[in-house]
């Protein structure tokens, strides 16, 4: 056990990012065991998603999550699955109300 307050906090802080590691690895782990047991669309758009997640947490590798998004889709592509739109869809960003003017600042008379 450390002994120095610094090493203590070094431990905790360890600990808690292992437990978030953990469930990353769990649910990535999980969700490419469903696309390979029963492939469908929507099992290979959570696998993709479960890969890009990992992969920005810094779990995985960014190129180790390249390369087994890469086998899914070529198994998905070799189950007939058609990947399209499902396993790169992105939510639509809500619809921006269009930006209105402010009349402009009146000047004031100068001071002599």
């Amino acid at each position: 056990m450390p002994i120095i307050k610094s090493a203590k906090k070094r431990v905790r802080t360890a600990r808690k990012a292992a437990v978030r590691n953990s469930k990353t690895k769990r649910d990535l782990k999980s969700a490419l065991k469903l696309f390979i047991k029963s492939p469908s669309s929507k099992s290979h758009a959570q696998a993709a998603s479960a890969l890009d997640k990992a992969a920005k947490k810094g779990v995985i590798h960014k190129n180790k999550a390249a390369r087994l998004k890469r086998r899914a889709a070529a198994r998905a592509k070799a189950a007939g699955v058609k990947p399209g739109k499902a396993a790169t869809a992105k939510k639509a960003a809500p619809a921006k109300k269009p930006a209105t003017k402010k009349p402009a600042a009146k000047k004031s008379a100068a001071k002599k």
